[in-house]
């Protein structure tokens, strides 16, 4: 029988809510819980989480400002800054983006949140496991005392000490984390090695398939085609292609895509025009399809739509969330080439999608960054002003597929059911 759980997640940008959407199954009638912005959640609750997120957002914003959101964003930033990895060391002492945190639950920030669920419990006679893809939200069920287990998803390739515990080594909350990196972070935090679990960060199932991925090997034999025009990354590693994948199309079935992906606050959808208009002629032609992911916010959209007239260009948008990532996961089937700030997608590329790496914002973003070129799962943009002109030089020479078949290859697919198989045994 499929073991249920309480999945919780938060509306702050696309990356939290992103993580929750694979695991939605696992939950009661499919529904994801918003920790801040689920039915009759107390005011003084949903003060607290509002200034978070609106502050994050203004911040995002304010940084495209010159000199002034260069400095802003700093100080911001400063805050939840990730320490150097290197020499290892005892990172477990609080800093204090966590303690403010905790003073704000030890006043009852969550409890009800944590009481709707016991009741829900009671009800169903059965302690679901929690399932947070948020640390706040973990914080909140064990300080609560929250009678079943609790789990956490790290969605970075790197974290702060924020997402650990006050108390790390007396703390129960179980952590899935994406890459080796966070494993041995949240040990240098002071998280216990058996609360921590090296899953993967959780892809979309539906458009991997099962544990032989045999819906994804088909996307992507059609993907390397269109990377790879010249040939000259098949010629050195054409044995290593048919092992993993078999043969290759002689055509694919769709012209080279690039998804380019706005993120949650909004910025950067300047760069998505800056592409099309140096691959207008290209897109014109038929060559090469753009599409933009406006998400859920309309005003990108509609800033989208007033600069691409006179072009077909597909916009990703959606007033729901849901209906948003099932229509993005369905565009990735058919895409080459993902475009976007190194958030949470840049977890993405494992599904043999070649990132370029628009600029990061933040210090998890910068770490993200550094985790995808040194995979060698990304490359950073160069001016996208002149895509036209350095695009095809790197299809030409194969760097796109061979970073599609490293990540494929190197990058963790299954983080979906890695996650539901630790929790069927809970």
């Amino acid at each position: 029988m499929k073991k249920s759980a309480w999945i919780i997640s938060v509306n702050m940008g696309y990356g939290h809510q992103r993580t929750a959407f694979p695991l939605r199954d696992l939950a009661p009638q499919g529904k994801v819980i918003c920790a801040n912005d689920y039915d009759n959640i107390p005011e003084k609750d949903k003060r607290i989480w509002e200034t978070t997120r609106k502050g994050y957002e203004l911040v995002s914003r304010i940084k495209r400002i010159p000199l002034l959101g260069d400095f802003v964003f700093f100080v911001f930033d400063q805050v939840q800054r990730i320490l150097t990895f290197y020499p290892k060391r005892d990172l477990s002492e609080a800093n204090f983006q966590l303690k403010q945190i905790f003073s704000f639950i030890e006043k009852g920030w969550g409890e009800d949140l944590i009481k709707k669920l016991k009741a829900q419990n009671s009800k169903l006679k059965i302690n679901l496991p929690i399932v947070s893809t948020f640390f706040t939200a973990a914080f909140m069920a064990e300080h609560f005392n929250y009678p079943g287990d609790i789990f956490c998803i790290v969605c970075d390739a790197d974290v702060s000490r924020t997402w650990a515990p006050l108390k790390p080594k007396e703390s129960r909350i179980k952590y899935f984390t994406p890459n080796h990196r966070t494993a041995e972070r949240m040990k240098l935090y002071g998280v216990k090695p058996e609360n921590i679990f090296l899953t993967g960060y959780p892809l979309p199932q539906d458009i991997i398939g099962g544990e032989d991925m045999e819906i994804l090997k088909e996307d992507l034999r059609h993907r390397l085609v269109n990377l790879d025009p010249k040939k000259r990354y098949f010629s050195y590693y054409e044995p290593l292609i048919k092992k993993h994948l078999g043969v290759l199309p002689e055509k694919s079935d769709h012209p080279l895509t690039i998804t380019f992906a706005v993120g949650g606050a909004g910025a950067q959808k300047d760069i998505g025009i800056k592409i099309i208009k140096s691959l207008r002629g290209k897109i014109k032609k038929g060559e090469i399809k753009i599409i933009l992911v406006a998400g859920t916010r309309k005003e990108v959209r509609e800033y989208f739509e007033k600069k691409i007239r006179g072009l077909e260009i597909e916009i990703i948008f959606s007033r729901d969330m849901e209906d948003y990532f099932r229509k993005f996961n369905q565009a990735l089937k058919k895409t080459d080439i993902l475009w976007t700030k190194p958030s949470e997608l840049s977890f993405y590329s494992a599904l043999g999608l070649p990132i370029i790496i628009a600029p990061p914002i933040g210090s998890q973003e910068e770490f993200n960054k550094r985790w995808l070129l040194k995979s060698g799962f990304g490359e950073a943009q160069e001016n996208p002003r002149y895509a036209g002109q350095w695009l095809p030089d790197w299809l030409e020479k194969g760097y796109l597929a061979e970073k599609a078949m490293q990540a494929f290859i190197e990058g963790e697919k299954l983080g979906t059911l890695n996650i539901k198989k630790i929790i069927s045994k809970t």
